[in-house]
């Protein structure tokens, strides 16, 4: 009777009530919910951004050409960010890029202007100095054992010298009508610096997530010696990513005189703090704690949208270095702190 009446107890309470999540899981949900705002943080700030300059000024900032503005404006600032990543990857600053794309363009105009040589020849000047400060680079770093801080900024103040030295201080103009109609006409009515600066970031996806050496160079990045003892050629891959980061910002320095028409000697200073900035904060999304190329692409262009919208807003001029200043400090915050934090 009593088991009976035990059974029919059971039987009528009815269906059982799902249990709370375990502490397992709900950490693990707040692991992939951290995980995952912390490599799409990046993409929100600029979803906000756009909305908030959209409703600000919807009549300006909402148009096509306001997109094609904030698409081309910064095109050879990503490539010499991108570019950039290769050296920070290995873990060595290179603070020469301006100055690599300052003579580069310099070479350019005094070669094809000053001295007549066809425009294709300039290029090849101009991409040959880029390899040989590279060189110069690679041999005072991982040769010498000189500080890439200290190296890099001797580098760079030199090359400045130089560049006012051979354009003797002034804006040469006249660069091949040729060379310059290429580069500012493309497809849907853009530059070709913004086809190039896709094109290199997709090269540098591939290569950081589907190639071995692009794996190889972050792994000497983040344990030099634990590489070395690998057996990996660990100043090799230093060597070659700083010479490839001069390279490229050489290339960046042929599409910036293309797309002006001109070359400038001074036109390199600007383009040192964004890139670091881009960089840095490209590095806490997408693959956070890792520079990688997309990140650094959607980091770029919410720095880029929003100096545009504050431009818009009639915030102008000193706001752009203090844009650029605050985001490179936040970022690097931001990534000590990721790299501080336990999973």
């Amino acid at each position: 009777m009593s088991a009976h009446g035990a059974s029919g107890g059971v039987a009528g309470s009815g269906p059982a009530k799902p249990s709370a999540p375990t502490r397992p899981e709900a950490r693990r949900a707040l692991r992939a919910t951290r995980r995952f705002a912390a490599r799409y943080s990046a993409v929100v700030a600029l979803l906000i951004t756009v909305a908030i300059f959209g409703a600000l000024r919807p009549e300006t900032f909402l148009t096509t050409d306001n997109l094609k503005t904030i698409l081309s404006s910064q095109a050879v600032l990503l490539i010499v960010t991108l570019g950039l990543t290769l050296a920070l990857t290995v873990g060595e600053f290179d603070l020469s890029i301006g100055a690599t794309l300052g003579i580069s363009s310099v070479i350019m105009g005094w070669l094809n202007v000053t001295h007549g040589l066809p425009i294709g020849a300039a290029i090849v000047g101009a991409l040959a100095a880029g390899l040989i400060v590279g060189v110069c680079n690679a041999f005072l770093i991982v040769k010498l054992g000189i500080s890439s801080l200290v190296a890099t900024l001797g580098t760079s103040t030199v090359l400045a010298g130089i560049s006012l030295g051979i354009s003797n201080s002034i804006v040469v103009t006249g660069i091949d009508r040729g060379f310059t109609h290429f580069m500012s006409r493309g497809p849907l009515d853009l530059p070709m610096s913004v086809y190039f600066a896709f094109a290199l970031a997709i090269v540098l996806w591939y290569l950081y997530e589907h190639v071995p050496f692009g794996r190889y160079l972050g792994f000497v990045g983040t344990g030099r010696e634990v590489a070395r003892l690998s057996g990996l050629p660990v100043d090799r891959y230093r060597a070659l990513a700083l010479i490839a980061t001069s390279v490229i910002a050489a290339g960046a320095g042929v599409v910036l005189t293309g797309t002006l028409g001109s070359s400038d000697p001074t036109v390199g200073n600007t383009f040192l703090l964004p890139a670091f900035a881009g960089a840095f904060l490209g590095a806490t999304t997408i693959k956070p704690g890792r520079f990688n190329a997309w990140g650094t692409v959607i980091a770029l262009y919410f720095l880029v949208t929003g100096i545009t919208g504050l431009n818009l807003v009639g915030i102008t001029g000193w706001v752009e270095q203090v844009f650029y200043g605050m985001a490179l400090i936040v970022s690097v915050a931001i990534a000590q702190l990721t790299a501080e934090t336990p999973e």
